[in-house]
């Protein structure tokens, strides 16, 4: 088929996306790379009109490029895919505070502690508050990476502790009423509070 047959980009896409979902070593997401990209490169040359389906192939690719090791190129294209969607769709708007809190995770994994703080508090707090509340459980996403950011940096203080942990007890408090006690994500949020109490506990006895 030619490159600007739709149905050849969809079934590029899939198999892309489908090697990458079995790519539990790197052989896999070896063989899903140039699939991946050169999905990308036909979105963007035949159809740059359909920002879902490129926000899609981009999306696809940052993740082959961290499942590789390749967490610069990674990150570039988890920065643009968040600029993309603040861009189309504004700050507020649940899709650009996902790729923002998608971005902030990743940034955590590269021990970037102050950018995604920065980003966490300056921009994607106060809209994912004021659009989807403080219950909702992208917000609650957002807190627990907050307090992530806080307390990762080596250097951390017990005030930086002291803060995560303000931040946690309230979302793990939120979690639970929203989620339930046996809910992955209220495990993980009393996980996360366990090792900031861990950390406290280190300074004081220190």
């Amino acid at each position: 088929r030619r490159d600007t047959d739709g149905v050849r980009c969809n079934a590029m896409q899939i198999l892309g996306d489908s090697l990458l979902k079995s790519s539990h070593s790197s052989p896999l997401a070896e063989e899903a790379l140039p699939v991946l990209e050169a999905n990308l490169a036909l979105c963007r040359r035949y159809w740059p009109q359909d920002e879902a389906s490129i926000l899609h192939a981009q999306s696809s690719l940052g993740t082959c490029f961290a499942c590789l090791g390749r967490k610069e190129e990674a990150l570039v294209v988890y920065r643009e895919i968040h600029a993309r969607h603040v861009a189309i769709y504004g700050v507020s708007h649940k899709q650009s505070i996902l790729s923002g809190n998608n971005l902030c995770a990743f940034m955590c994994r590269l021990k970037l502690w102050d950018e995604s703080r920065s980003l966490l508090r300056d921009e994607l707090l106060p809209a994912a508050e004021r659009s989807l509340g403080n219950d909702h459980e992208l917000t609650l996403a957002l807190n627990q990476n907050l307090a992530a950011s806080l307390v990762g940096p080596r250097e951390r203080t017990r005030d930086d502790v002291l803060v995560a942990e303000s931040i946690m007890q309230d979302t793990l408090k939120r979690q639970r009423r929203v989620s339930g006690p046996a809910h992955p994500a209220t495990c993980a949020a009393e996980g996360v509070l366990s090792t900031i109490q861990t950390y406290l506990a280190c300074i004081d006895s220190a």
